[in-house]
């Protein structure tokens, strides 16, 4: 450990103690749920009264991320978008995750903003209501009106969040460490997923992030009359301030957004769909939590958007990546969606690529029978991203969110109209896709890259050839060879000798009845002269001798044949 993390080890010590203490809880919870004992099986209780053994493990886990509070909560509803991490079961339980955290009281609010916009809040706004319409993990919305009579929300990051969530990554940041010792963790890479998570969760701190969003979207879809985007208003912005436009519509999920009576469904749900997949496909830009809770219907039927918080952005490979497993997809193409899953994600080093194309194989073959306008996409997705964890195969964060995005997507747009296809809409897509991959602007693109890489690769190769020649004739030219894997068996070898050495010379001892000797005088047992030395080397060889077979049994290699 180093020295300077001391003094954050001691700070963090009674957040770790808590971490241990409910993880523990959890832990016993799974022990005991595997007893056939009723009584001790219901010992250790729920917030609820429930005990804890009668839940599922993906429950025990939804539940002790909750008693962890707003930090892991965060953690867990972004393990959600990450099925071909943690699993579809899992990544389907953490969904249900709620961040109902206790608002901040309106003092403390109305500081926040007077110490963040600089003058006092009578002054910036001529109504302020300080009880919150929600309150969520990072912050909380207020109801407000400017000085010009517009309506907006005030979205204020809660006063003492950020070293909250500071302290725990920090504490989990060790957390991960530990795990990377498990080999049962190693698979799940728990270090570069918490920084992956930490980058994510860190960023949502920041109102900046989210100000710029909505600037940008709203510059995009400016001249679209089927989506409203809300205007941040920049001068009563900051990091931990943001200031918008109130939209005053209906809940997609609400009876009066559902009775169909009052609004077009199916046409917002087409439009909601062709917005999505030009943000997608077009744009490289999504919003990407399309839930019931984010979508609202405006008269006209037009679709308002709220929360840009989480924002999908997709470089150009990625996306033209993305658009050829969904082409695939469509397309019933097994060994085309193999090749790019192996393509774009990290590939475990035991992958079995035999059984990974059979997978894909029954995974199309099931799928291959629906139709279109009857194609279960949510399903589709959902099923590929469980084979994708079987195998370990992790995908690019960009195209978990993405999935993750389209199978919500789907799920909206259910709640409108339940005989809705998106992959239905996606047809003109795909022929939109085809038309700009062999345009001959993308094809000069594609050129103009590859041939300044080409160009870089002139420049560079022949002075590295040169270095190259240059070392070899001065005779500092190295070669490094990693040994993968000789380390065990290096030690089993040096155990073997140290075990046959040490039989080999209590066996010697024993025979020349080296001093001290045991039962000087002949004995009941005929024992006589017994090289206390000997015998000490003869027993400390066994067990050397039985751990060395305990250690090759385990790693089943001792009668196996390659």
């Amino acid at each position: 450990m180093k020295i300077r993390a001391i003094p954050n080890l001691y700070r963090n010590m009674k957040r770790w103690h808590k971490m241990v203490a409910v993880l523990s809880r959890y832990g016993l919870a799974d022990w005991l749920s595997s007893l056939n004992v009723d009584f001790v099986k219901d010992q250790i209780k729920d917030r609820d009264g429930e005990a804890l053994s009668r839940h599922s493990r993906e429950t025990r886990i939804r539940l002790a991320l909750t008693d962890l509070g707003p930090t892991f909560i965060k953690m867990g509803q972004l393990l959600s978008t990450r099925p071909d991490l943690v699993g579809r079961t899992l990544a389907d339980e953490l969904k249900q995750l709620q961040t109902n955290v206790p608002a901040d009281p309106p003092d403390v609010v109305r500081e926040t903003l007077t110490t963040e916009l600089g003058q006092p809040i009578e002054e910036l706004f001529s109504e302020f209501d300080d009880v919150p319409l929600a309150s969520a993990s990072i912050g909380q919305v207020h109801r407000a009106r400017l000085d010009d009579g517009t309506d907006v929300v005030i979205k204020v990051r809660h006063a003492s969040i950020e070293s909250i969530i500071r302290d725990d990554l920090e504490v989990l940041s060790g957390l991960a460490s530990l795990a990377e010792q498990i080999d049962e963790f190693k698979p799940y890479r728990p270090s570069a997923t918490v920084a992956e998570l930490s980058r994510g969760l860190l960023r949502e701190l920041d109102f900046g992030r989210e100000e710029r969003n909505l600037q940008q979207f709203g510059e995009l879809f400016r001249e679209d009359d089927r989506i409203r985007i809300p205007q941040p208003f920049t001068d009563f912005c900051t990091s931990r301030i943001l200031t918008m436009e109130r939209l005053e519509g209906v809940k997609l999920d609400s009876e009066e957004a559902l009775d169909g009576t009052r609004f077009d469904v199916r046409q917002i749900a087409r439009s909601g769909a062709e917005l999505y997949l030009e943000m997608i496909f077009t744009h490289g830009l999504y919003h990407a939590d399309p839930h019931p809770g984010n979508l609202l219907l405006l008269p006209d039927n037009v679709l308002g958007l709220l929360d840009f918080g989480m924002v999908g952005r997709l470089d150009e490979r990625l996306r033209e990546e993305i658009e050829s497993m969904l082409m695939a997809l469509v397309e019933r193409d097994v060994m085309m969606l193999t090749s790019i899953i192996r393509r774009v994600g990290a590939m475990p080093a035991h992958l079995d690529e035999t059984a990974l194309a059979s997978d894909m194989s029954d995974f199309v073959d099931h799928y291959a029978a629906q139709s279109l306008d009857q194609f279960d996409l949510g399903g589709a997705l959902g099923e590929m991203m469980e084979i994708v964890h079987r195998h370990q195969v992790t995908l690019p964060a960009q195209m978990a969110l993405l999935i993750k995005t389209l199978v919500t997507l789907e799920g909206s747009t259910d709640l409108l109209h339940p005989e809705f296809s998106i992959m239905e809409m996606m047809k003109p897509f795909h022929r939109k896709m085809l038309l700009r991959r062999m345009s001959p602007a993308r094809q000069m693109q594609k050129m103009r890259r590859l041939y300044m890489e080409v160009e870089h690769l002139a420049e560079v190769l022949p002075g590295r050839i040169l270095d190259i020649l240059e070392q070899v004739q001065s005779g500092k030219f190295d070669v490094h060879l990693d040994h993968r894997g000789l380390g065990p068996s290096v030690n089993r070898l040096v155990l073997g000798m140290l075990a046959s050495s040490l039989f080999l010379g209590g066996a010697l001892m024993l025979s020349h009845e080296v001093t001290p000797v045991l039962f000087p005088t002949a004995s009941f047992w005929g024992l006589h002269k017994i090289s206390l030395l000997g015998l000490l080397a003869c027993g400390t060889s066994s067990l050397l001798g039985l751990r060395f077979v305990q250690a090759i049994r385990k790693s089943e290699q001792l009668d196996r044949r390659e």
